[in-house]
């Protein structure tokens, strides 16, 4: 092959990488300095709020200088705001330095310390809920677009089930299946579930209602029944609806759960930290927990994002 054959397809790679480089950049730039301009405003927050505590220790005739209480102000022990250092330091103690399990009584037990223990206690009975809220959610959006008397009767009932708190809600559910014997996974569970439902029958019902009537109509002249008219063009069609709507109802499952955790007085779980940490003072744990289910956010809502596109680039409707 000549030197001319082969100098357009070396530049044509080259201006290729050189254009998913500058897409790159140009996609974690504006992350980056939104991070930026986060972490600068915390850090400005923490010395109005963490300032009058080194003040008062201090004493009124102590002449601090901006240095010392700075210094203070960012290394408290138990500070009104945690600095982000401090947060990130936790974070890392209680990530990366503290064991899942550790040797107990001759047995692997959970290490309470760990974060990623906690956390695991709390994202068992988010992905059980989530799997129980899809699934009746699913079942109930294609009910309501085969039946006009659930369409009339259930929807509605559906929308007012949202508008009860959950933390009016969770309390009654774990007292009554409590006293029938039904501890630990299950109640936390349910209340997930109960958060996770929702967007899922929206966006199916949306979705599955997404064919055009031409479409309805051509099914119609080849004799497809219900059922085929569903498995062939209804359910392929709603599941862009069903991906965006199951990111958000994994996030509500993970509120559900840890929301579930607080009443129940559980020992483990982020839930249970949070509660542990607003009971003795410890703001840094809080936040360091807050963290970490955020974290497990963005987790479970990337897993989605990844199954939608790998779903969606084999049904040839990826962008």
């Amino acid at each position: 092959m000549t030197e001319a054959a082969t100098t357009p397809r070396i530049t044509a790679a080259g201006g290729g990488i050189g254009a998913a480089a500058r897409a790159a950049g140009g996609a974690v730039l504006p992350i980056l300095a939104v991070v930026l301009a986060i972490v600068t405003l915390w850090y400005l927050a923490c010395i109005p709020l963490n300032s009058a505590w080194v003040i008062d220790r201090a004493g009124p005739e102590a002449d601090l200088s901006t240095g010392d209480i700075l210094s203070g102000v960012f290394n408290q022990e138990r500070p009104v705001l945690p600095a982000p250092h401090q947060v990130a330091e936790e974070l890392r103690a209680t990530v990366l330095g503290e064991p899942p399990l550790r040797e107990r009584r001759g047995s692997l037990q959970g290490n309470p310390r760990s974060l990623v223990f906690h956390a695991y206690q709390t994202l068992a009975p988010t992905l059980l809920g989530f799997l129980v809220g899809t699934g009746a959610g699913i079942l109930l959006a294609v009910g309501i677009i085969h039946n006009r008397a659930m369409d009339m009767g259930v929807m509605p009932w559906a929308i007012a089930s949202q508008m009860i708190p959950i933390l009016a809600i969770a309390p009654m559910i774990i007292v009554v299946l409590n006293a029938v014997g039904i501890e630990g996974l299950l109640p936390k569970s349910l209340i997930s579930a109960y958060l996770s439902f929702f967007p899922v029958v929206v966006g199916m019902v949306k979705g599955l209602r997404s064919p055009s009537s031409m479409d309805l109509d051509l099914l119609k002249t080849y004799s497809a029944s219900a059922g085929q008219t569903l498995a062939k063009l209804r359910l392929p069609a709603s599941l862009p609806f069903l991906f965006a709507s199951l990111k958000v109802s994994v996030a509500a499952a993970l509120v559900g759960t840890i929301v579930a955790e607080l009443p129940t007085g559980a020992r483990f779980g982020l839930g249970a930290r949070l509660l542990t940490g607003s009971y003795y003072g410890q703001t840094i744990q809080i936040w360091s927990a807050l963290f970490m289910a955020a974290i497990c956010a963005a987790l479970l809502v990337g897993l989605i994002g990844l199954a939608e596109r790998v779903t969606l680039k084999r049904m040839g409707l990826a962008r």
